[in-house]
Formats: C-alpha cells, sequence, structure tokens
C-alpha cells in the first residue's frame, strides 16, 4: 500500500516492547499451545487450514491491507473480483465442502456469491428431486448459473406463514404464475439478488385449484444468462448501504405474472400433479425445515470462531497495553523509568474477557454436538425415520438464537474493553462486528426463534407428566437429556443446592443438577400458568424467552462437561484422545469450563433463587468460586486464545498482532490513509476544495 506521511524511522514505542511482553505471557503457560490447537481441530482439519492459508495468502487478488479504506463501491468491485477467484481455486483445487468453508473464514468478506453456496446449492440439493438436481444443482455447483434464497419480504421476515408473494397454478398452461400483489410483497434483504443472482428460489405463497397450500420453494429465473439483464415481469436492484455486509449486494424483487415451469416447485416433499393441480402432501410437515435446520446449524458453529476471534484480539492487547501505575506494588525497568500496570492484571478486565474465552471454548464442543446431531438426522431420515428432527430443530433453533446474542454482546464487550483504540477499524473489530451482527436477526429472528424450542420443551413435558409408562421416557433419557432433567425435577421439584464451600461448584453433577433443575422448573411453571391459569401464549413471552434460553444454556454446559469429564477407553475421538491423554491440557481446559458455567450460573442468579436451588449463602459462595477461576486463569490467558490459531491473515487487527507490534503497526496504517495524500483549500472564500491529490509513495 501507499504511504503518504512518512514516519520518523528512529521512534520505536517506549519500553517495555509489545513483542516483550507476549513473550512473558506466553513463558507462563502451563500447558502445550500446540496440543491445545490440536485437541481443537485436530490434525485433519489443521493440515487442511494451512494448507489453503498458504494459497489464498500468497494470491494478490485476497491482498486484504486496502479493505479498510474502500467506499461501498469499490469494497463490493473487490469482493467481485475475489468471489471469481475464489471460483477459479476450488476448480483448480477440487475443494470440497470443508475446504471452501475454510477458505470462507480465512478470507473474511461477505461477497456477492455467498449466498449461492450458503442457501441457493443447499436448498436444491435438500428439497429438490433428482431430476430437478440434474437440471439446478450441477450447473449451480459449475457456477453456471449463479442463484439466490429469496423469502424475507418488505412486509414479512419471521412470519413466514404471513409471506405475500403468491404462486398460483395454471393448468391449461403446466405452469405456475408468480407475483407480488402488493408493494409489501417485495423480496427484501435477499444476498447475492441485487445485481448478481440469475436465478432465485423464491418462497411464495402456492394456489392451486383454488386452495392455499401455504409457502412453497420455486426456483424462477430472473436475468437473462447473457445480458444479465432482467427478464420481463421482473424489478429488481439493490436495496442500498448497511450498517455492515456492504461488499454483499443484498436485493429485492418484484414479479409482474411471471410464468414458470410447474418442474420449476422443488418437489421432493410435495408436488402439484400435472393438469389436475392436485397437491400431494409431504409425509413429514416439517421435512421443508431440513435447510433452515442445516443453517442454524453451521451458525452455532461459526459463533465459536467469532468468540474466539474476538477473545484474540482483546486478549493480547491487553497484555501489550499499559495503563496507570500500581502504587502499591510499582514495577521499575533498569533505567528507573516506573512502568504502569497491565491492562490484563485488572481484575476488572479479567472479569469481562476470560468468560467470552470459556464462551468460544464452550461453543467448540456444542457446535461439534450440533454437528453430530444434524449428521445423525441425516442418516436415519434417509431411511424414512424422522425422529430426530423434532429434537433437532427445537435445539438449532434456540442454540442459534442463544449463541448469537451471546456473540454479538461479547464481541462488542471486547471491543469496549479495548478502550479509545477499540473504536478505530485497524481494531479488526469495527468491520467485523457490522458483518456478524445480521446473526442475530437473519434465518429467524432470535425472540422468534425461541418459541419454537419452548414449544417443543412444554410438550415433552406434559408427555411426560401425563404417561401411563414413564418408564418408557425413563429408557428415552438416555439418548435425550431434556427428558432426563424433566424426569429429575418431577421426582425432586424442592432441589437445593448442597454446596458448603466455593470449591464444591467445580462438582460437574452439581452443576448440571442446577441448570437442568432451574429449565425444568421454568417450563413446569409456563405449563401451569397456560393450562391451568388459561394465561394466553402472547401474555407469556416473556417467559418463552428464558425458558429457550435456560435450555440452551444448560446444552452449552452439558456438552462442555461431556467433553471434558472421564471419558471411556479407549477413545476413538482423536481430539478429545489427545485432551485426556495430557493431564496439563485436562487442568487448563476444567478451568475453562467451570468458569463458563458457574460465571453462566451467577449472570443468571435471579432465575436459581426463584427456583429455589440457590439462597444468599450459596450465591455468595458462587461468586467467591468465579473470582478464585480468574487467578486460575490468569497465566494461560494469551496462551489460551493463541490455541485458537487464528492467523493475522484473518484477524486483520493492529490490537490483536500475534508479535505484540501494536503502535508500530497503528502508526504505519494510519500513514496509508488516502486522505493524507489530499492538501486541502480551507480558504472559505474559495470555491477550490482539494488543492491536489497526489499520491506519492514515500
Amino acid at each position: 500500500m501507499t504511504s503518504y506521511i512518512k514516519i520518523p524511522s528512529h521512534l520505536v514505542p517506549s519500553d517495555p516492547q509489545g513483542s516483550d511482553l507476549l513473550a512473558l505471557e506466553r513463558a507462563k503457560s502451563t500447558f502445550n499451545v500446540k496440543e491445545l490447537t490440536l485437541a481443537l481441530y485436530g490434525s485433519k482439519e489443521l493440515e487442511r487450514f494451512n494448507r489453503i492459508l498458504k494459497i489464498l495468502e500468497n494470491d494478490p487478488v485476497f491482498d486484504k491491507s486496502n479493505i479498510y479504506f474502500m467506499g461501498r463501491t469499490e469494497l463490493f468491485e473487490h469482493a467481485l473480483k475475489k468471489d471469481k477467484r475464489f471460483v477459479q481455486l476450488i476448480k483448480k483445487h477440487k475443494w470440497n465442502i470443508e475446504e471452501i468453508q475454510t477458505a470462507e473464514f480465512l478470507l473474511d468478506l461477505p461477497g456477492p456469491y455467498g449466498l449461492h453456496r450458503g442457501m441457493f446449492i443447499p436448498t436444491i440439493f435438500g428439497q429438490g428431486s433428482e431430476e430437478q438436481k440434474k437440471k439446478f444443482l450441477i450447473p449451480a455447483l459449475k457456477y453456471e448459473i449463479i442463484g439466490c434464497y429469496a423469502q424475507t419480504e418488505l412486509g414479512h421476515g419471521s412470519n413466514v406463514q404471513g409471506l405475500e408473494t403468491i404462486a398460483t397454478y395454471i393448468p391449461e398452461t403446466d405452469e405456475f404464475e408468480i407475483n407480488s400483489p402488493y408493494l409489501t410483497a417485495s423480496k427484501w434483504w435477499i444476498g447475492g439478488l441485487g445485481r448478481t443472482a440469475n436465478h432465485a428460489i423464491v418462497m411464495a405463497q402456492l394456489r392451486s385449484n383454488g386452495k392455499d397450500f401455504g409457502p412453497h420453494p420455486f426456483i424462477v429465473q430472473i436475468r437473462d444468462l447473457e445480458s444479465h439483464q432482467p427478464l420481463p415481469g421482473i424489478t429488481v436492484g439493490d436495496i442500498g448501504p448497511k450498517f455492515g455486509y456492504n461488499a454483499t449486494d443484498n436485493g429485492f424483487i418484484l414479479f409482474d405474472h411471471v410464468r414458470i415451469p410447474r418442474f420449476n416447485m422443488l418437489s421432493k416433499f410435495s408436488q402439484i400433479k400435472k393438469g389436475t393441480g392436485e397437491y400431494i402432501s409431504p409425509p413429514n410437515d416439517k421435512l421443508s425445515y431440513g435447510t433452515m435446520v442445516f443453517v442454524r446449524a453451521m451458525i452455532v458453529s461459526n459463533v465459536r470462531i467469532s468468540l474466539a476471534r474476538a477473545a484474540t484480539i482483546a486478549i493480547r492487547y491487553s497484555a501489550v497495553r499499559r495503563q496507570f501505575v500500581d502504587k502499591e506494588q510499582p514495577k521499575k525497568l533498569e533505567n528507573g523509568r516506573v512502568v504502569e500496570t497491565s491492562v490484563l492484571d485488572y481484575t476488572m478486565q479479567q472479569y469481562r474477557l476470560f468468560p467470552v474465552i470459556a464462551q468460544a471454548y464452550a461453543c467448540f464442543y456444542t457446535a461439534k454436538a450440533m454437528i453430530d446431531l444434524y449428521m445423525n438426522y441425516l442418516k436415519q431420515s434417509s431411511g424414512g425415520d424422522f425422529s430426530l428432527l423434532a429434537d433437532l430443530h427445537a435445539s438449532s433453533s434456540g442454540l442459534k438464537s442463544l449463541t448469537t446474542a451471546m456473540a454479538v454482546n461479547s464481541i462488542e464487550e471486547c471491543r469496549s474493553a479495548c478502550g479509545g483504540h477499540g473504536y478505530s477499524n485497524f481494531s479488526g473489530f469495527v468491520t467485523f462486528y457490522q458483518n456478524y451482527l445480521p446473526n442475530i436477526t437473519w434465518e429467524g429472528d432470535n425472540y422468534i426463534l425461541t418459541h419454537q424450542t419452548a414449544r417443543y420443551l412444554l410438550k415433552t413435558f406434559r408427555e411426560v407428566v401425563s404417561s401411563k409408562n414413564p418408564e418408557v421416557y425413563a429408557s428415552q433419557s438416555k439418548q435425550n437429556p431434556t427428558i432426563t432433567y424433566i424426569i429429575d425435577y418431577i421426582n425432586n421439584p424442592n432441589l437445593i443446592c448442597t454446596a458448603t464451600k466455593p470449591l464444591d461448584f467445580n462438582n460437574n453433577e452439581l452443576q448440571l443438577r442446577a441448570f437442568g433443575h432451574r429449565a425444568a422448573h421454568l417450563i413446569a411453571n409456563a405449563v401451569d400458568q397456560i393450562d391451568h391459569q388459561k394465561k394466553s401464549w402472547n401474555s407469556m413471552l416473556i417467559e418463552i424467552n428464558r425458558i429457550s434460553r435456560a435450555h440452551c444454556q444448560y446444552l452449552l454446559v452439558r456438552n462442555f462437561i461431556t467433553a471434558i469429564r472421564e471419558q471411556p477407553q479407549p477413545i476413538e475421538d482423536e481430539k478429545l484422545r489427545i485432551l485426556h491423554n495430557s493431564p496439563a491440557l485436562k487442568e487448563v481446559m476444567t478451568s475453562v469450563c467451570n468458569l463458563f458455567v458457574l460465571h453462566t450460573m451467577e449472570k443468571e442468579l435471579g432465575e436459581f433463587f426463584e427456583c429455589g436451588y440457590m439462597n444468599d449463602s450459596t450465591s455468595k459462595l458462587l461468586r467467591s468460586r468465579v473470582y478464585d477461576l480468574l487467578k486460575e486463569i490468569r497465566p494461560n490467558a494469551v496462551s489460551l486464545v493463541d490455541a485458537f490459531y487464528i492467523p493475522e491473515f484473518a484477524l486483520r487487527s493492529a490490537l490483536g498482532r500475534y508479535d505484540g507490534k501494536v503502535y508500530e503497526t497503528m502508526i504505519d496504517w494510519a500513514s496509508k490513509e488516502p486522505l493524507n495524500g489530499i492538501t486541502l483549500d480551507v480558504n472559505p472564500n474559495s470555491e477550490v476544495l482539494f488543492r491536489n491529490k497526489n499520491k506519492a509513495k514515500l
């Protein structure tokens, strides 16, 4: 990049140097960082990661040095160029889905082809017939057609049943007519639709023979494949600048009686018969949730990386940044100069940041559990067994809601913990936060999603309570943790915490009982209010949100504990084998797990009091244990974020540099600000604004 200002080369930051400070932090570590990285990712994933990182870093198309200085048009141009090159590399190296996902994380720039890969292709794969896959999926995989997923409308988002776009079957021509009867029927926020896509999967209300059959997916060509101009009856464009995600052309589209073949209705699960217009229902009315469940599972998986990224920047910077002098224990350099205290040594900074590290690790294990559950569902459903769908749908909905909200709050906490420099784009937080923020809304608004989780939990509670054969549910509890904690609550609704000293809160069984009891109490209370006190669903929405949150926090706690507690020998999973074969790793991860569990418990103390589990005495013991855990983790803080293995190529942060050269990088990047290449005319009586726009390299 061009430098417009020459920085005096003899100036360096005042001692101690950032690189020395991080070296000292890493020397304190009680475990092998490389071992923990291997335990998180596994050798196969790390090999793939390093191989792809090398390819991307050495390709000039993916240079990120100028990205913080780009306006929207320039940014979109860069993203399109990046996406085209990305497709070329996919074809050249024959990358599979895991390799593509790894590259997308490293590139970290939402682009115009993102929804083609993320929604268009998976939807055809999951809901298309074999004939439709031949016609649409094969060219989509070859990027001969570029698609998007058009569901959200100007007037409807979360309420999919209320979508206004209509698809009417015309038996005389064996076609569907796609129409937007109102302005609010305009599809809106559709990624890749604005200027890029030439095809769209359109969710529209299916009508046939005068009957309504609800929203169904239809493949509609929207632009000419040669000219790339909109086809007749199509009004389409970009919706304009947004809070973030400005490298993607989110678009709108209106349909004016557009005809498409009957074949274009995705028909793996439901169809319209030719000529008669008879509707053939799917074997399970929730099968169409498949794509949404998959996307939500991937969102939960991506939370872990987002939390890890935020924690990495904030922890490293907090170790380098020094503010104020500890008057009780002042430190001096050899030259006699008093050294200010590391920000990371302040307990308030630890209380803000260490739980984010713990959240990231917790999400690593829950992401794995979610993906495993989804893969098991695919295996069973291929044989006609859809028994896992309800639990998968409820879990993915609630966890998507909980973890994305947790990530948004934690990213902002990490940014603000970096003080004034956290406000700079150079921190690595600003664009990162802006681009992550939509996660709390897309693929289901976070508050609406909790309804789906709570409905499942209330239904399960009612079934267990009313069952005439409780032993059946007792046997199911081995596979379903929800049934386990519900049965435990029914058998002992007055459970109280038995801790008599802070260390008692390290007990995993105590932790699981606590979270399960709280969740079951909230469910039981809601069932009573709805079933017996006859309260409306709308009046219970705050409680519904609390139920989903409590249940999903239980899942996070359970998955983390399950990963680190004693495993049966031999351990087949390479990652768990590495973790359990290293006493040092096991010890530090136990502390991290305990911090996640107990800090979460502390934040939700009101509900633990409400269900009678906690009281004043036990809450003080809990808080004391949380504070002690901060001390346990402090020596390993930098090493714990190093183990996330997020390269500079992905971080793009002056504050989070591995080498600690924070201030040198901030100054260097500021010298490259294009505004510094412009000489102004500041005379208010002159019509000249800029005397020149020289961009001579120094």
